[in-house]
């Protein structure tokens, strides 16, 4: 496990987890959205966004933090473990609203980029997180099944569906990657 991306829907848990797993392998967090977002929450242009990556990926390991389509070519394609946070949505839901509104009350400067949460963008807005979330959770599982079973056999994947089994993992980590090629069949066996 030298070259990981840590994947799931609007908050899961992929910025914990990563964290989690970058103090027991040492390797270094890639935060897509980081890499992404600018100011007042402008997108970073498609070449740039890319062109940041490429650099970020090309030497040594590393834990890709993200789901961004566009790029799934640059993070997927070079990566030896998948895995999956796939947790059932009233908690990733609870999760995010409590995320949501302890980064509103800290004024947390999310990934050094100078953007905050705040209660307009959260609650009386089209660009609010909860909103997104509820929008792509079922669309993202479909997808994500679909497209770990292309990669079943080619890399390891783990996915974990919930607080429970992603807690095991963390404790075993080593251990969890034994089991993957079960995993990978199964989710091969469940794809559409």
């Amino acid at each position: 496990m030298q070259r990981v991306v840590v994947f799931g829907t609007t908050g899961s848990g992929k910025s914990w987890l990563a964290g989690r797993l970058a103090e027991c392998t040492g390797l270094r967090i890639v935060e897509l959205d980081q890499l992404y977002w600018a100011r007042d929450w402008q997108p970073a242009p498609f070449e740039l966004f890319r062109h940041r990556i490429e650099c970020e990926l090309k030497d040594g390991g590393w834990i890709v933090v993200g789901i961004y389509g566009q790029v799934r070519d640059l993070t997927w394609g070079p990566a030896d473990t998948l895995i999956w946070l796939d947790l059932p949505f009233p908690l990733v839901l609870w999760r995010l609203l409590r995320r949501t509104i302890r980064r509103i009350a800290t004024r947390e400067n999310l990934w050094g980029t100078g953007n905050y949460e705040s209660l307009g963008r959260t609650f009386l807005s089209r660009q609010s997180i909860l909103l997104w979330a509820m929008k792509t959770h079922r669309r993202n599982r479909r997808r994500f099944t679909e497209e770990c079973a292309r990669f079943a056999g080619h890399k390891n994947i783990v996915h974990l569906r919930s607080a429970g089994e992603v807690e095991r993992f963390m404790a075993g980590h080593g251990a969890a990657f034994d089991h993957v090629g079960s995993r990978a069949a199964s989710l091969q066996r469940r794809a559409p």
